[in-house]
């Protein structure tokens, strides 16, 4: 049975204590901790004991990538991996998220793939590689990462396929799984402008259903297709500000069209 779990960017900017109580309260599986700058995303022992306290287990660990979090674990891109992957080692997450390399890293782009290799065999979990998106600059798309935005195009084994980031390349995420068929190893569940929307995009992250991505019929093909990772819901819920009764509405939201798609 795939697991539907909640991912903490969902809840921001409220930290972890209320995600996990949070993501009880909705009825998720699990969680996904985001690693940031908040001291207790980085601490087994804080994590550990916020999944006992709300009986909610650590499905998977996302490295740190957000712009507020560039110094956790320190400058170099290798080490942040080794150490998310530690961490979720300890926590027993079967998954690391990573963003495949900006573009100008450039020694790290060309190491990036035997690393994601090494570091999943040396841990023993699973390094998969998120779904990026190119980004405008100069009146034009330009392709950030390397050597793609679309992680199919490096030579790594498994894949996260994140449904607002498919909006942002303008490309269907229903597609993109099928593109990437036994690659693909997990799902950051949320829904975005359709894929043949004109104009500029905003990475949306909205609740399921409430955009133009296909997000129904991918759950169905990961049903039919025997997917055997996790769908994780990532969403934007800022505009609640403070609100947990609309945060929790809009996460039982999710829960709901996640449960009924994956029946």
């Amino acid at each position: 049975m795939i697991r539907v779990g909640m991912g903490t960017t969902s809840v921001l900017p409220r930290r972890l204590e209320p995600a996990f109580r949070l993501a009880r309260e909705a009825g998720f599986d699990g969680i996904e901790v985001m690693i940031t700058s908040d001291r207790a995303t980085q601490s087994a022992r804080a994590i550990g004991a916020l999944s006992s306290r709300y009986g909610m287990p650590v499905l998977s660990i996302h490295a740190p990538v957000l712009l507020f979090s560039t110094l956790v674990f320190g400058r170099d891109p290798r080490t942040k991996l080794e150490r998310a992957a530690a961490l979720a080692a300890e926590l027993g997450a079967t998954t690391v998220v990573a963003h495949p390399p900006w573009r100008w890293q450039s020694r790290w782009a060309a190491a990036f793939e035997a690393a994601v290799a090494g570091i999943a065999a040396a841990s023993g979990v699973t390094v998969a590689v998120e779904n990026m998106f190119p980004i405008a600059a100069g009146g034009r798309a330009r392709d950030a990462f390397a050597p793609h935005w679309n992680p199919a195009e490096l030579a790594v084994d498994r894949l996260v396929l994140d449904v607002s980031h498919a909006s942002m390349a303008r490309v269907s995420a229903l597609e993109l799984a099928r593109a990437w068929g036994d690659r693909l190893h997990h799902v950051h569940l949320c829904d975005a402008a359709a894929p043949d929307a004109g104009g500029l995009l905003a990475d949306a992250h909205l609740v399921p259903g409430r955009g133009g991505q296909p997000v129904a019929a991918l759950l169905r093909h990961l049903v039919a297709s025997r997917f055997a990772g996790d769908v994780v819901a990532e969403l934007n819920t800022r505009h609640c500000g403070r609100d947990d009764a609309a945060r929790l509405a809009e996460l039982r939201e999710t829960v709901g069209f996640a449960r009924e798609h994956l029946a």
